[in-house]
């Protein structure tokens, strides 16, 4: 039987190599908060199903359709940043703003909406806030360099 496993070589004498590790260096260089993104696509994921994790799906069918689809929103601002991170960062101010709108969305959006739902959209809210401030930050430092 013929050995077709190909042994793990040295790339240092490939032709590309050095234009690899300039391409690897230019894409995950400028990447001051990569570790910003799983936790906001996270928190989009909670968002949108809370409704049905907190159970108020029923008792709040509006507010359960506006957090499905803030928490969207979201989770697809996180892919947005994770995949193309220079044009998005731009964004990170409307993260912001999502997170003050779901604190004041259960007063808004919602009729008469019990303790629980209401500290569940400020926890969102207060998390997304947070996370699209340490965006800011981060986008506004790269830019003053």
């Amino acid at each position: 039987m013929a050995d077709v496993s190909h042994p793990r070589g040295d790339l240092a004498g490939h032709p590309d190599a050095s234009e690899m590790q300039a391409r690897y260096e230019r894409v995950l260089g400028g990447r001051d908060v990569v570790l910003v993104d799983g936790p906001v696509f996270l928190v989009g994921l909670y968002c949108a199903a809370s409704p049905w994790i907190v159970h108020y799906s029923l008792a709040q069918p509006s507010l359960a359709t506006h957090n499905l689809i803030v928490g969207i929103a979201i989770a697809l601002l996180a892919v947005g940043f994770t995949v193309t991170p220079a044009r998005m960062y731009g964004l990170s101010g409307a993260m912001c703003a999502i997170g003050v709108w779901m604190i004041i969305a259960p007063w808004i959006v919602g009729r008469g909406a019990d303790m629980g739902v209401i500290w569940n959209n400020i926890v969102i809210g207060a998390l997304t806030f947070l996370l699209g401030a340490l965006c800011v930050m981060a986008a506004s430092k790269r830019r003053a360099t």
